[in-house]
């Protein structure tokens, strides 16, 4: 089985929830998508790091990151599975607001500025959370080549239309839901 193969079924057995939830929208649906019991799962996280390496090779970036919390495990799974592979793939944060207190950082971790960068997100309905990252990316000097999530639940459009690159490992189709 490949990776790609084995994390949709570690996908699926995992973190597709069956039964009755509110969104944050307020909508209620018939299954939830929670991908944290995915990329923060021992066996299943170092799957995630590899299939979206693999999915992002040909684009050139050397940090990775994104809006915490959705981010952070994606991020850091993909910074061990570059490590593994002998390429060196840096991890940051983006915080919601920048902090008050300390350096005042709104982007954790090795400094983005003059850095080619790639946005990552678990998974994305409507690019809000991703494109708040991109943003404060740009702020910081970054450049944004692409965002790179999970799960595509609809933010492909959003994300085209910032004039980004989009890359999902998975449609909402593809699950078992």
């Amino acid at each position: 089985m490949s990776d790609r193969e084995d994390l949709l079924r570690h996908i699926n057995d995992k973190a597709v929830v069956h039964g009755r939830v509110t969104l944050s929208s307020g909508r209620e649906a018939d299954y939830y998508v929670d991908l944290r019991r995915v990329t923060l799962d021992g066996e299943s996280a170092p799957l995630v790091g590899r299939v979206l390496l693999a999915a992002t090779a040909d684009l050139d970036f050397d940090a990775v990151g994104g809006l915490t919390l959705g981010a952070d495990p994606v991020a850091t799974a993909m910074l061990h599975a570059a490590h593994a592979e002998g390429r060196r793939l840096d991890a940051f944060v983006v915080r919601k607001a920048g902090k008050a207190h300390g350096l005042q950082r709104r982007i954790e971790g090795p400094d983005v500025a003059g850095r080619r960068v790639l946005a990552v997100e678990d998974t994305s309905t409507t690019g809000g959370s991703v494109l708040s990252a991109v943003e404060a990316l740009r702020e910081a000097g970054a450049e944004v080549v692409a965002v790179a999530v999970i799960v595509d639940r609809g933010a492909r459009a959003a994300v085209a239309d910032a004039g980004l690159e989009y890359r999902a490992a998975y449609e909402l189709s593809d699950l078992a839901v």
